[in-house]
Order: structure tokens, then sequence, then C-alpha cells
């Protein structure tokens, strides 16, 4: 029997191949307005960039922990220091991709572009030590609310929930300094690495936990107060999506829960619209949800099923 190497050569029909790319290329930016760039380069972020930059910003909060395996403690300072600044400089690159394809129409002068990028990383720098702050209270609740944990060196390592927070605090920086492309592009790269999808936009509190994660979804506009647990599965979501005068959905909108301190939501809950879960409450399992709830309240399944009108369906 012949190997690969007496194969005929193969081919691909690549003139074929690229022109249909072409067309298709032309007919998206076509009624756009992008058939041609200014300057004919790359105008977007570039999410491999973006990881790299994050995964230094991990090592640079956690140094002994997440940063180099062979990194010793008396030099910890050089190295986070030397990380940080190398990360903020190619963030300073993201950023100005970010404010030029924003402003690709407005003619922007470019060093006034630059300023604005420089001016932007310089504050999600400063919000650094703030960030491991907050890490730190979200590592401390999830050792103390999760029996399995045997130290929160454990939690940090493997823990997917602290690893989307570790994103989600820094993407949320990035959010509210108003470069939102590259806020979601963090948030997307935790999702696809944890299975959890948190908006950047999301205001989350002190000491959040979620535990296991998988399918956890937290809406642009949801607000989390401190000590918060959620499980997998749970859904803080939208009720509807009104739409505009062009047909398009609108933006912006307060649309997700609100969701008061102390509160615990188990595992597959689906919470929609801006309703207000009460401090101290605790949401059962595969619980379906469209209403506020008292401070204190327990909600099961059993209990909205007894909260239920008569439909006069009973036998």
């Amino acid at each position: 029997m012949s190997g690969p190497s007496h194969l005929p050569p193969a081919h691909w029909n690549l003139d074929s191949i690229v022109s249909g790319l072409r067309e298709a290329r032309v007919a998206w930016r076509g009624p756009r307005g992008r058939l041609r760039e200014d300057s004919g380069l790359r105008e977007f972020p570039s999410q491999e960039s973006l990881r790299q930059i994050i995964k230094d910003l991990c090592g640079a909060l956690f140094p002994m922990r997440l940063g180099p395996i062979d990194l010793r403690e008396e030099v910890e300072d050089f190295y986070v220091g030397h990380t940080i600044g190398a990360a903020l400089d190619a963030l300073l690159h993201q950023v100005c991709l970010e404010l030029q394809y924003v402003g690709r129409h407005e003619h922007a002068d470019p060093a006034d572009t630059q300023r604005r990028a420089i001016e932007i990383v310089r504050q999600f720098g400063a919000e650094l030590p703030r960030v491991r702050a907050a890490l730190d209270l979200d590592v401390t609740a999830a050792y103390q609310g999760d029996p399995a944990a045997h130290s929160v060196d454990e939690v940090l390592l493997c823990y997917p929930g602290v690893a989307a927070m570790i994103h989600h605090r820094l993407a949320n920086v990035l959010y509210r300094l108003n470069v939102p492309m590259l806020a979601r592009i963090v948030a997307e790269i935790a999702h696809a690495d944890t299975g959890i999808d948190i908006h950047p936009g999301a205001t989350i509190g002190r000491s959040f936990f979620i535990d296991h994660g998988t399918g956890v979804v937290i809406g642009e506009t949801a607000i989390i107060g401190d000590r918060v647990r959620l499980y997998q599965m749970v859904t803080l979501g939208a009720k509807r999506f009104p739409p505009g005068e062009n047909g398009e959905l609108k933006k912006g909108l307060p649309r997700h829960p609100l969701i008061e301190d102390d509160v615990v939501i188990y595992a597959g809950a689906t919470i929609l619209g801006r309703v207000t879960i009460g401090k101290g409450s605790t949401i059962g399992g595969n619980v379906w949800l469209t209403r506020s709830v008292a401070p204190g309240s327990n909600v099961t399944q059993a209990s909205l099923v007894s909260d239920m009108p008569d439909c006069g369906l009973g036998g």
C-alpha cells in the first residue's frame, strides 16, 4: 500500500477560494462604510495580546502563586514592577487601537488619542492595588464558603470562580475607563476558560464567591452586594429587550437584577429583570424568578407554586 509520499499533488483551487473570500469581505464592509481603511492596517485590539497582558497581570497581582515557577521572594518587587511595566506598555497599544477604532470617522489628532490612551492606562495601573485587595476578599470568601477547600492557595490556583473574578475585576476597571471592547475581550477570555460569563459592566461587591461556576451568567447592569454566593448554572439576566426607533435593541438600560448583601443563590436558579433580591435571602435551586423578594426571604420551587393563583384546573 502506497504511503503519503506517493499521493498525487493536491490542487486546492486557491485562486477561487481567495476571490470568494474577498467578495465576502467586500459585501460585509460595503454597507458599513469600511471598504477601505485610511491606514490599511489592522484596526482592532488583539485577543491574543490581551490574553498575555492578563496572564502577566495575574502574575504581578499574585507573584508567588501565579508568577513564574522559579521566582524568589527577595526579587518579588523587581518582578512585579518589571512585569506591570511591560503589561501596561502592551495595554497602551491595545487602548490606542480601540480609541482609533471608535474615532476612525472623526479624524482625531493621533497625538490627542495617544494622550487619552496614556491617561487611561495610567488610571488602570493605579487601580491594581485596589483590585488585589478586592480579590483577597473573594479568595477568602471562597475558602470560607467551601468545606472542600483545604487552603486559600488551593482556591486561588484551582477554582474557576476565582479565575473568573480576577478577569472580571480587571475588565470592570477597563469598562469604567470607557474602553468597553477591551473589557469585553478580557471577560470573554474568562468565559472561554471557565464557562462563567460575567459582563464587564456588572457591579460586584466584596467577598463574592461562585462555587463550581459552570454556566453562571451575570448581565451588564446587574448589581451585586457584599458576601453574595452563587452556584453553578445561575443566571442573572434580562426579562425583555425593548427595541428602539430603528428596530435595534436599546442599549444600556437597567435590565438585570439587584442582589443585596448576604444572598445565596443555589444551582440552576434564573432571576430575570430589574428585580431586587433582599438582603439575607436564599434562592433555591432551579427557581425561576421575575419579581422582587423581601429581605430574609427563602424562595423555593414549592413556595413559588403555593403563591400562584388558582386557575380552576384542579381535580
